[in-house]
Parts: C-alpha cells; structure tokens; sequence
C-alpha cells in the first residue's frame, strides 16, 4: 500500500512540469477537428498548419498562466514574514571544580622503544 502511495504522491509532484505535454496530448487527439473549426488557415485550398497556430497559442497561455502563477507566489513569499518574540533569560550556572588528578603511568619512564613504523599489509590496497 505504501508503494502506491509513494508513487501517487511522485506523480503529484512531477504533474506540474508535465502541463506543456498535456497540452500538447489534448492537441494530438483533437488535432483533426482544430484543424477544420478552429484554424485560423482553416478556409485555405493549401493549408499547410493543420492546427499548429492553435497549439502555439495554447502553449504561450499555459506558459503565460504558470508565470502569472509563479509571481503571485513570489509577491505572497515577500509580504509573509513569520516573526516570533519570545523572553529568554539568561541564567548563570557556576562552574564545576576541576580536580587535577595524577596518573602514575605518566610520571613512569618507558619500558621499550619501537623503531619500525606500523605498515598495513600490501594485499588490502
């Protein structure tokens, strides 16, 4: 169930960026009837447009709508500010007391020196 839902929402989120295709799907499917009502060659002997004039006007008012669109937000994300006072005070915690504590092990000397410096096997590289 979760698989269709992740899908479902993955289409819903890339349906806006599709919208010039769909215009440019329901323009296929009728382009036949654009071409004989609609067209404004319709009344030429050779018309050569069968209904593209209408798709480019189509398009140019999809993409002319999404810029509206797109500057609505911009306008409504500029006079949106969220502004949260709140009082914070400031209290101050006293410091815990450092305890120098001596280890034995640092005050011993060595007990041997290695002068080989550690390598990792050749066969891992």
């Amino acid at each position: 169930m979760k698989k269709y839902i992740v899908i479902l929402l993955c289409g819903l989120i890339f349906l806006p960026s599709m919208g010039s295709m769909f215009v440019y799907a329901s323009f296929k499917l009728n382009q036949e009837q654009i071409a004989k009502t609609i067209c404004v060659q319709r009344k030429q002997i050779f018309n050569s447009c069968n209904g593209r004039c209408e798709l480019q006007k189509s398009l140019k008012k999809y993409s002319d709508n999404e810029k509206q669109m797109q500057d609505a937000l911009k306008e409504k994300l500029e006079i949106v500010y969220i502004c949260i006072t709140s009082e914070v005070s400031f209290t101050f915690i006293a410091p815990a007391e450092y305890q120098q504590t001596t280890f034995a092990f640092l005050k011993s000397q060595p007990v041997g020196i290695s002068s080989s410096t550690f390598r990792p096997p050749a066969g891992i590289l």
